[in-house]
C-alpha cells in the first residue's frame, strides 16, 4: 500500500516538477532534444517577463478576492441551511432536503445558460458578484454539514435553550464553534475549487481587468506561442497559492473529512 501511494505521489508530482524546471531554463533550451531537467543555467527571466508583459498581478488579486468572498458566503449560507435541515422540523423539510441532494447530481454545465441569462438580467456580467454569486450555493457542502450537525449532541443546545438562548444564538455561539474542523474543510475545498474554476469566469467576464487567473492564463498562453518557459512560469505562479493553502491547512482537511463520517464511504 505504501509503495503504491509513493508511486502515485511521484506520478502526480512529476509534471509539476517538470513545469518548474522548465520555467527556470533559458527560453532557447526548453525544446532542446534530448530533454534535460536542468538547462545550461538557472534563470528567472521567464518570471520577470511574464510579470512585466501581462496582468498577472491584477488577475491574482481578482482571483484572491473572488475566492475569499465565495468561500465566506458559501460557508455561511451552507452552514445555515444545513443547520435548518439537521435541527429544525418544518413543513416540507424532507422534500426540500431531497431537492438539495438531487442538486448534487446536476452537472454545473447544465446550469450555465440559465445562470448567464440571470446575470445578464441583473446587470452583473463583467462584475465580481457575477462571478461569485452563482458559485455560492453548493449542495454537496450542505450535505457534508448536515451530516456533521446531526452528530452534535442535542444536550448542548437544549441546555442553552433552558437558559433562554434562541435558535439563532445557539447556532452562532455553540454549534458553529464546535464545527470548526468541518467548516475549515468546507472552506478549503470551496477556496480551491473557486480558485481553479475556469468555465464560469470565462463566460461571464470579458474585461481583461476583471479576469481571474485561469481565464487570463489562456490569453497569456495564446500570446506566448511557443515560449514554453514563460508558459510554465505562469502555471507555477498560478498554482503556488494553492500549494501554500494545502501545506498550511492539510491537517484541517483530514480532520474535517474524518468528522463528517465520509472518510470510509
Amino acid at each position: 500500500m505504501l509503495v503504491a501511494a509513493a508511486v502515485l505521489a511521484v506520478a502526480w508530482l512529476l509534471p509539476l516538477a517538470w513545469a518548474f524546471a522548465t520555467s527556470l531554463k533559458p527560453e532557447g533550451e526548453t525544446t532542446r532534444t534530448p530533454l534535460e531537467w536542468i538547462g545550461s543555467k538557472i534563470t528567472f527571466d521567464a518570471y520577470r517577463q511574464v510579470w512585466a508583459a501581462g496582468d498577472l498581478g491584477r488577475w491574482l488579486l481578482n482571483t484572491a478576492y473572488i475566492s475569499v468572498m465565495t468561500t465566506l458566503l458559501t460557508v455561511t449560507l451552507c452552514a445555515m441551511a444545513a443547520y435548518g435541515f439537521a435541527r429544525t422540523d418544518f413543513r416540507g423539510r424532507k422534500v426540500l432536503y431531497g431537492i438539495v441532494l438531487a442538486g448534487i447530481m446536476v452537472p454545473p454545465q447544465v446550469l450555465i445558460a440559465p445562470l448567464f441569462a440571470e446575470m445578464l438580467q441583473l446587470g452583473l456580467v463583467d462584475t465580481y458578484w457575477g462571478v461569485i454569486l452563482p458559485q455560492v450555493a453548493v449542495p454537496a457542502m450542505v450535505f457534508i454539514l448536515v451530516k456533521f450537525f446531526e452528530g452534535v449532541p442535542r444536550e448542548l443546545e437544549e441546555a442553552a435553550f433552558v437558559d433562554g438562548a434562541g435558535r439563532w444564538r445557539v447556532f452562532w455561539t455553540i454549534v458553529m464553534p464546535l464545527s470548526r474542523p468541518v467548516l475549515a474543510a468546507v472552506a478549503i475545498f470551496t477556496f480551491i475549487s473557486t480558485w481553479n474554476n475556469f468555465l464560469w469566469p470565462f463566460l461571464v467576464t470579458t474585461d481583461p481587468n476583471g479576469m481571474t487567473l485561469p481565464v487570463g492564463l489562456v490569453n497569456v498562453q495564446t500570446s506566448y506561442g511557443l515560449r514554453y518557459a514563460q508558459m510554465m512560469a505562469s502555471v507555477v505562479i498560478a498554482g503556488l497559492p494553492l500549494l501554500i493553502v494545502f501545506v498550511l491547512f492539510q491537517r484541517q482537511i483530514v480532520r474535517g473529512v474524518a468528522h463528517t463520517g465520509l472518510a470510509g464511504q
